[in-house]
């Protein structure tokens, strides 16, 4: 299993702002994709400064809080990773079930210490 991506995602009710605020930073919108949870639809942005560093930007349709910051973990072999993080004590938000889109399979993981990894893999065409 090879780790493809790997960086933060903040997950907020404020998604203007969080953009701005990495805009600011030198960081530019590279995708925006707004994907069907499930739950809802749900708006997304992958940004991209000079130096290549990412950080999503996902806007919640839940009633939270406080923004969230997960790992985004993009991976070429979704169920061995997902394997390797259930045989840590992660547990899957869904239960056993994945979130599966036309162009990817998702699962968020939530460690036994509580930081939560975005667990993702491309499919390819």
């Amino acid at each position: 299993m090879k780790i493809t991506t790997f960086d933060p995602i903040i997950i907020t009710r404020n998604g203007d702002a969080a953009v701005e605020t990495f805009e600011a930073l030198g960081f530019e919108k590279t995708h925006a994709p707004v994907t069907d949870t499930g739950h809802g639809d749900v708006q997304s942005y992958r940004m991209k400064d000079s130096n290549g560093f990412h950080v999503d930007v996902t806007c919640s349709i839940s009633n939270i809080s406080q923004d969230m910051t997960f790992i985004r973990m993009n991976v070429d072999n979704f169920e061995e990773a997902y394997n390797i993080l259930i045989d840590h004590g992660f547990r899957n938000t869904r239960g056993d079930k994945t979130l599966d889109t036309q162009s990817a399979k998702a699962a968020t993981m939530v460690s036994p210490s509580g930081f939560t990894i975005a667990l993702v893999e491309h499919m390819k065409k």
